[in-house]
């Protein structure tokens, strides 16, 4: 159930809805909300914020927690100051926050198949009484890697239909599942497709903003950037994970377990890979940067300056350690407790 400015949303009840239908589609769903006139106010002031650079080498003892791509984590205002992701070009960052008690959620989606059993895995610690929270949720990332223009010069997605791309899909499945639980989700934000995209000179599509923070205590959203030192701890081994949980068929249709709310550890979850997942590597690693970038990203004009280099980094960590029980002994969770605001050890 979705509420936008605390009433209940429906696509008839917004004067841009260009559906003559009586069946909701995702689609229309989708596109209703995007030009409901609230959110594109909260668009257009999440654009107007300035983005904050998030550094661990900061002279700071705020607890930070950050997830990468297909995790989540959920966290307690009592023990986290911020929560955050970035990266995010064609995926979404979504973020549910309990109003009562302040318990937020944070996951870094990057496929439809994960959102149905992935918003469930989210909303197990935040909502505990049925289906009377209350729940403010923000979506961003997603940029419009498909566009055309309208006559009137706008810059909308194409239909469902015809849509090629990989953000308008995930945003479409978000909002469709938003819609048909029983919870009361009230969109805040809603800054995806078009509202998250620039185009260069040249006319290539680029996000304005990868990444975001969340105030816990607040529930206020900035967006973010984080530099190598904040993406934290293990930061090899998750990424791996991310591209190897696809060979894993214990992780099908799952976000991947990162993050322990109760004690603020990363009890970061094992995933198994195979041979083949090496064979892959050896292959790719003769390529020269560039053919990397268009072979093993989704969105390569959108990617950061060091998207190439992050992956070396991994294929080499895989290259010396190719058994998964190397990074996984025994196959347990690698677990990191916090020794002070941002710095972790190993347990």
């Amino acid at each position: 159930m979705i509420f936008v400015g605390g009433l209940p949303f429906s696509t008839e009840s917004s004067s841009s809805s260009s559906s003559s239908s009586s069946q909701r589609s995702e689609s229309d769903t989708l596109f209703s909300l995007v030009e409901h006139p609230i959110l594109v106010s909260a668009s257009q002031s999440f654009k107007s914020t300035q983005e904050r650079k998030v550094s661990a080498l900061d002279d700071s003892d705020l607890k930070y927690v950050y997830i990468f791509q297909r995790e989540y984590a959920t966290v307690d205002s009592a023990l986290v100051h911020y929560v955050g992701t970035d990266e995010a070009t064609t995926c979404v960052g979504l973020v549910i926050r309990n109003r009562r008690n302040g318990m937020t959620s944070v996951a870094h989606l990057d496929s439809p198949t994960i959102v149905d059993i992935g918003l469930a895995q989210m909303l197990s610690l935040v909502v505990h009484n049925g289906f009377d929270s209350e729940l403010d949720v923000h979506l961003i990332g997603g940029f419009d890697d498909v566009t055309h223009k309208h006559a009137n010069g706008s810059s909308v997605s194409q239909s469902h239909a015809e849509l090629d791309g990989y953000s308008f899909p995930l945003c479409a499945k978000i909002i469709e599942t938003l819609w048909r639980r029983q919870e009361k989700f009230h969109i805040q934000t809603l800054f995806v497709l078009g509202h998250n995209t620039k185009q260069d000179s040249r006319g290539n599509a680029y996000p304005i903003f990868t990444g975001f923070l969340v105030e816990t205590s607040t529930g206020s959203l900035i967006p973010a950037s984080f530099d190598r030192t904040s993406r934290c701890p293990d930061e090899i081994v998750r990424r791996i994970r991310v591209t190897s949980c696809y060979e894993d068929a214990s992780w099908n249709g799952k976000l991947l377990e990162t993050y322990d709310t109760q004690t603020d550890r990363f009890v970061i979850a094992p995933c198994c890979w195979t041979v083949r997942k090496l064979r892959i590597i050896m292959t790719l690693q003769h390529l020269s940067d560039a053919e990397i970038l268009v072979r093993c990203s989704t969105s390569p004009s959108a990617e950061a300056p060091d998207f190439v280099e992050t992956l070396r980094r991994q294929w080499n960590h895989l290259i010396k350690q190719p058994d998964w029980r190397q990074s996984f002994p025994k196959k347990q969770a690698r677990v990191f407790e916090r020794i002070a605001g941002r710095d972790w050890k190993r347990c």
